[in-house]
């Protein structure tokens, strides 16, 4: 749909000036009276904010849609629910403020897919990139309930912590990365430049060289005759690895491989298990019956061998099995959170006690991922030092012995 610039006057006198998206004029003189503002003057114009077609080029640098995007529309929703806005009127106003593109472009088709007749449910399954299964099905609940307004901040507050765990992580691990990446540039150097320079000094020894030279003056060697081999096979690797863990099979097995890593596994896993539990006492507390909830809270997980034991716990459920008996089955909770699931179980609370065995596993996250800097630097240490100690006798053994020889004569 085009949009049109209005000036108009409110119920002040004072004149406004704007951008809406409509049909036609008269429908955006229909907004404008339905926001308590006269119009004086409507003309078609291109954009809210200049979106006109975009070429190639602008397609493939533009900003895609961020998980923080759609946390501050949650929250912006949430409020203008609960403050009595209509639901269309809160979608083009978050759409005139939207600052990415792509999410204005978002919010818009949403609009027109309200204006049809669809639900906002519907709306949103339209966008599985933006709006995740749980998110789709927990706005499905709102809208049965007529509880959007709290849905929405619970979705904000859910989304607020898988973001927080994300940067978390990547601020545990950028400084164990930055050491590997330069520990690998540097033994490229030094099969390339710093060896070979080397080896023509041991040429001129005219004797037989230790076993640790001649394995790096070979390594060497074969580096750089076929450089280009180690290359296209690792890339070749490193597509074919992606192409498998893409499949179902392959995510199922990459997903149980990550659980089994020393110092990461145990953090992947109670990361999961706590996205697993805050996101059950979310869909509990809005009244989706438990099974429902462990389906959905099953595809969001992203881990495919614990949703496969969350299935399992949802197949259990339907059978009439308890929850207590359907964890312990999982092997994947821990004694103390087994014992608060009962405890919920028992009292009617499990929505409560599952929000405590998150809040549990997310200080156990917070804890690890403090001390995952300390657990790391140990491996690194030992690595660079064994990569010294392996260049220290390849390179200064022949020089010793050449050493030894000389003090003879």
């Amino acid at each position: 749909m085009p949009f049109f610039a209005y000036k108009a006057r409110n119920s002040r006198g004072d004149l406004v000036e704007g951008v809406l998206e409509g049909a036609d004029r008269d429908a955006v003189a229909g907004q404008l009276f339905g926001q308590g503002i006269s119009p004086i003057q409507i003309e078609i114009t291109q954009s809210a904010s200049g979106d006109q077609e975009l070429n190639w080029w602008q397609r493939i640098w533009e900003r895609k849609v961020q998980a923080l995007d759609v946390q501050l529309f949650s929250r912006q929703l949430h409020t203008l629910i609960r403050a009595g806005v209509p639901i269309m009127r809160g979608l083009t106003s978050l759409q005139e403020s939207a600052i990415s593109r792509s999410f204005r472009n978002v919010i818009r088709d949403l609009r027109e897919s309200l204006d049809s007749g669809r639900e906002l449910s519907a709306s949103m399954r339209r966008h599985p990139a933006v709006f995740s299964l749980f998110y789709v099905s927990m706005i499905k609940v709102g809208e049965m309930t007529g509880r959007l307004d709290a849905i929405f901040l619970r979705l904000s507050e859910h989304l607020e912590f898988e973001r927080e765990m994300r940067n978390r992580v990547k601020t545990a691990l950028r400084y164990p990365m930055f050491v590997i990446i330069v520990m690998f540039f540097a033994i490229v150097i030094v099969n390339i430049w710093v060896i070979p320079m080397f080896a023509k000094v041991f040429a001129g020894f005219n004797a037989e060289l230790p076993l640790m030279t001649r394995v790096l003056l070979n390594t060497s060697n074969f580096f750089v005759a076929y450089w280009w081999v180690m290359l296209s096979l690792g890339v070749g690797a490193a597509s074919l690895f992606r192409s498998y863990i893409k499949t179902k099979d392959g995510r199922f097995w990459w997903n149980r491989q990550i659980l089994q890593f020393p110092i990461f596994g145990r953090i992947v896993l109670k990361a999961t298990l706590a996205r697993f539990a805050r996101s059950f006492a979310i869909s509990s507390k809005s009244g989706v019956p438990i099974v429902q909830a462990l389906s959905v809270v099953a595809s969001t997980v992203d881990n495919a061998f614990i949703a496969s034991r969350i299935e399992q716990m949802r197949d259990g459920v339907e059978r009439g099995e308890s929850i207590l008996r359907t964890a312990s089955t999982a092997n994947v909770f821990t004694p103390v959170v087994l014992q608060m699931i009962a405890v919920g179980e028992e009292t009617g609370a499990i929505d409560e006690l599952m929000d405590e065995i998150a809040i549990m596993y997310e200080g156990e996250v917070e804890y690890e991922l403090k001390n995952l800097s300390a657990n790391i630097e140990p491996i690194l240490i030992i690595a660079l030092g064994f990569m010294v100690l392996i260049l220290a006798l390849g390179i200064f053994l022949p020089i010793w012995d050449l050493g030894r020889v000389a003090l003879r004569k």
